[in-house]
């Protein structure tokens, strides 16, 4: 699962590391949570990026209330879930990012750990997109993130990952035609550059949504004594 992920980047980064012509003004974020509104790069317009709300809501949803259930779709069964198949077959997208936090189970509880590139370079995760008509009559863009299993880095935190695309691949992923999505599905595997990567525990402020600091991403400091409480921000 991916429930929580960070942009630390600006729309400028974003342009350069994705070879986009536009780019929508946006602020770095350090606790992305479902339902807001982030940069996403569609099919549709392969070299733009557009704010777009996390949480896929099919055309054929009721209410809006179904985005919260659809933020992650598992890769496997990516191409028949009813939610999900007609996205993956015809509206993909990259969702930016430079890192995603996962909860490790410890004999103490669990604790949020924060995974990215050691190099902290923005990173592209497969995703789909969907267009929802509200009660209003409006338009509503929604995305998902697409999960696989663990590589063999982050097998140690959580047993699932988001597909990491390689940036070979993004043009692939996106303009692949809708008669030949089915080839697409060797991409939807574990990141293979383990190397690349690297973790670390952070605080257990992440857990509050209503929290977004730069301060979350940092190391929790160790505490200096077994009576001691790690540092809370």
């Amino acid at each position: 699962m991916c429930g929580r992920y960070v942009i630390n980047a600006d729309p400028q980064q974003m342009q350069q590391a994705f070879a986009l012509t536009t780019v929508p003004e946006f602020a770095p974020r350090f606790n992305i949570a479902p339902t807001q509104l982030l940069p996403v790069i569609t099919n549709d317009h392969p070299n733009q990026a557009a704010l777009l709300r996390w949480g896929l809501l099919p055309s054929w949803a009721k209410d809006e209330s179904m985005g919260s259930k659809l933020i992650n779709a598992r890769a496997e069964t990516v191409d028949e879930k009813p939610s999900f198949r007609n996205a993956y077959k015809r509206r993909r997208a990259i969702i930016p990012a430079t890192g995603y936090y996962e909860w490790q189970v410890k004999d103490d509880g669990k604790h949020p750990m924060y995974i990215h590139m050691k190099d902290n370079a923005l990173i592209g995760l497969a995703g789909l997109w969907e267009i929802w008509k509200n009660p209003e009559g409006e338009y509503v863009r929604t995305y998902a993130i697409i999960t696989t299993t663990a590589n063999t880095f982050t097998s140690s935190i959580h047993d699932r990952m988001p597909v990491i695309l390689n940036r070979h691949d993004y043009d692939r992923w996106l303009n692949t035609p809708e008669d030949q999505a089915a080839g697409l599905r060797d991409l939807l595997v574990p990141y293979a550059h383990n190397d690349q990567m690297t973790a670390h525990e952070v605080s257990k402020a992440v857990n509050r949504a209503t929290i977004d600091i730069p301060n979350l991403i940092l190391p929790v400091e160790p505490p200096a004594s077994s009576d001691a409480q790690p540092r809370l921000l």
